[in-house]
């Protein structure tokens, strides 16, 4: 292992921002811009050594390779993580726009949203049946809904989730609104007791695999769309008509004051969903 790849790697152990996957993902992008400096030509560097000649020289291969602006963002998003890491947060321009990578535009009329339906009784494994309910009645992901510990999370009016479970650490809540949610979350109860919905012989890894083996063989497919399931319900319910991705109004024919609705109702939204810009909402709920 070259010098590089082992310091990245220890500022990787030292640094644990975010949840596992985060961190996994972060050490792969981070070890193939290692392996690509060296094939560039730079040798006997360190995660220390990094500068704005290395950086240009990614950049540069990654667009030749034709790479959609979502993986050159994610990359970039790392190599700006490792260079504030080593006291260096200035090095790469904070705007995409200037580094020549397009704004990816958020934009679907066509509804992506799942349910479980009669697929959930082909699942064998309890704690994933759990988990893929949990994702459906509160628009989890699939990490935070594998990790739920619903003596934890139960809050009586609300879901509380650990910054351990979701993608980039951050803490959220989400309100119980309907009693199929507390019938869920009962039935999460009776199933984990005061642990989570991994089982107490496995671990995070273990149950993940677990999860998408059970989920294959099921033959249920694209299980992010239930978080668009939930979205696009929580929407009815804020403004009192459907999402523009279900069949509803888009933003253009709303009234002023029908507009007021849509963009407090997207904010609340975004925040239960766990994102930090509301824009991303109009992937679930169109406009």
């Amino acid at each position: 292992m070259d010098d590089l790849t082992y310091t990245l790697r220890q500022l990787c152990q030292r640094n644990r921002d975010g949840s596992h996957a985060t961190q996994a993902d972060r050490q792969r992008s981070l070890s193939l811009a290692a392996r690509h400096l060296r094939e560039a030509g730079f040798r006997q560097m360190r995660a220390s050594s990094l500068k704005g000649r290395h950086v240009d020289a990614l950049l540069e291969r990654w667009q030749a390779e034709g790479l959609s602006a979502g993986t050159l963002k994610n990359r970039l998003a790392h190599l700006r993580w490792w260079a504030e890491k080593v006291g260096k947060a200035g090095l790469i321009a904070a705007d995409n726009a200037q580094l020549g990578i397009a704004q990816r535009r958020h934009v679907s009329q066509e509804s992506k949203a799942r349910a479980l339906g009669d697929g959930l009784d082909r699942v064998g494994d309890a704690h994933v049946r759990m988990s893929l309910r949990l994702q459906e009645a509160f628009g989890l992901r699939r990490e935070e809904a594998i990790k739920f510990q619903p003596g934890y999370a139960d809050r009586g009016d609300h879901v509380a989730l650990k910054g351990s479970w979701t993608k980039g650490g951050r803490e959220r809540c989400i309100p119980i609104t309907t009693p199929q949610q507390r019938a869920v979350l009962d039935a999460a109860h009776a199933l984990a007791g005061a642990g989570s919905l991994i089982p107490a012989h496995k671990t995070y890894i273990q149950q993940r695999h677990t999860y998408d083996g059970q989920c294959k063989a099921a033959g249920l497919s694209h299980m992010h769309g239930l978080r668009h399931r939930f979205a696009q319900a929580r929407y009815a319910a804020l403004t009192g008509w459907a999402a523009p991705a279900d069949g509803g109004p888009t933003s253009r024919l709303l009234t002023p004051a029908q507009r007021v609705q849509d963009a407090e109702a997207r904010q609340a939204i975004s925040r239960e969903l766990g994102h930090e810009r509301v824009q991303i909402t109009a992937v679930y709920l169109g406009r």
